[in-house]
């Protein structure tokens, strides 16, 4: 096996030496040492991939359809994009200019980010969140600024936004929601998005809506989008992989003003050259006879909220109520003394359930746990038995 030659030692790039691997899949790793362990650790669907999404991609194989795609998508994939967007937040996307198809949601955040910011740039997240937003912000040379959003039911509200702008200064080009959110589950009301909207056109800076479990809303909850609000200054991304059980498809897109976009979609080249054909004939698919599949789903990820949610409030957890995506972000018993990570690992040790700790996702998110619902029936009741158990005996 070759060795790196002595004079290369240390030649690499060193943004990368401050950041470490994402924590949340080093920790599922950690807890798969456990033979038999029920893993609630990633936001992984175990749904399938609907039957004609599947064959559309086959019959798209079988067609010989092997040349490189238009670097933004092919034109039928991003005008189906733009009519499902339109459809979903009512705002409509030019699909030739203001559409961008991407190797899922976290190469959309790769391609936006990089279009947008110089070193020194400043972004806000909100915490806590999904952790990579901070690696992202940070390889391109900014830095991510944390909100604590813990005290205001896990939402960024106006007020909060309006503080941390003036307090950062000028040096802020962007904020970042996640909406609904992953770790929480919370959905962001109406309300609390227009105010939003106000204070970023006062500030002048950009959004950056996630919106990738836009499809997985429950109960009397609605979803509703920033983009609606402040179309000239949010960007929009979102996929396939939560809707339509598509994680490993890797199909997502970027929308936004046609100004930035060229922009991004120049990144977006750089990066990735072209989707590959027959995932964009599935998303083509998806998109326009695919409409009602998250119905099905949602209805099964509800049920087992429901389920969840309950079990875990006799045991003595508290929580957010979770509105959308699927995770239930849950506050450890007292009993505990607030330390999510050791309770994590204590979990899986002795009762064999993985749980991911929530101080991994930012500071709003210490003394807390996700658990992924999106796990089989068979496998939540016995989790739930297993932490009950736990729970009991400690």
């Amino acid at each position: 096996m070759p060795q790196l030659a002595q004079d290369l030692q240390g030649i690499v790039n060193h943004k990368l030496d401050a950041l470490l691997p994402s924590d949340i899949r080093l920790f599922d790793k950690y807890v798969s040492q456990y033979e038999g362990v029920i893993k609630l650790t990633l936001g992984e669907p175990d749904l399938n991939t609907p039957e004609h999404v599947k064959q559309a991609a086959i019959a798209d194989i079988e067609a010989n359809d092997s040349h490189y795609a238009p670097q933004s998508g092919k034109p039928e994939l991003r005008q189906a994009i733009s009519k499902y967007v339109k459809g979903l937040n009512g705002v409509e996307y030019d699909p030739e200019s203001e559409v961008a198809v991407s190797v899922g949601a976290t190469e959309a955040l790769n391609a936006v980010l990089g279009a947008l910011l110089n070193a020194g740039d400043k972004v806000l997240v909100p915490t806590p969140v999904w952790s990579m937003y901070m690696q992202l912000v940070s390889l391109t040379g900014a830095t991510p600024v944390e909100v604590d959003t813990s005290a205001d039911g896990f939402v960024l509200t106006p007020e909060k936004l309006e503080e941390v702008l003036k307090k950062e200064g000028k040096g802020v080009k962007a904020v970042m929601i996640n909406d609904p959110s992953n770790p929480t589950g919370v959905v962001y009301p109406k309300e609390t998005l227009e105010g939003i909207a106000k204070v970023l056109k006062k500030y002048h800076v950009y959004a950056i809506s996630d919106e990738i479990y836009a499809e997985l809303i429950y109960g009397e909850a609605k979803h509703y989008s920033l983009t609606t609000f402040a179309p000239e200054r949010t960007i929009y991304v979102s996929g396939l992989s939560k809707s339509h059980a598509m994680t490993g498809w890797r199909l997502g897109f970027i929308c936004g003003p046609a100004e930035i976009m060229k922009n991004i979609c120049k990144m977006n080249n750089f990066l990735i050259t072209s989707l590959t054909n027959n995932v964009q004939a599935a998303g083509v698919e998806a998109l326009t006879n695919g409409l009602d599949d998250p119905k099905e789903f949602k209805a099964i990820y509800e049920r087992r909220l429901t389920f969840m949610e309950e079990g875990l409030r006799e045991l003595g957890f508290d929580m957010a109520r979770p509105q959308g995506a699927f995770y239930i972000f849950a506050k450890i018993p007292d009993k505990f003394k607030g330390d999510d990570v050791a309770f994590a690992k204590s979990l899986a040790k002795e009762a064999l359930v993985g749980v991911t700790p929530g101080s991994f996702f930012g500071d709003g998110g210490k003394g807390y746990i996700r658990m992924s619902y999106a796990s089989s029936d068979e496998d939540l009741h016995e989790a739930l038995k297993r932490i009950g158990k736990f729970v009991s005996e400690h």
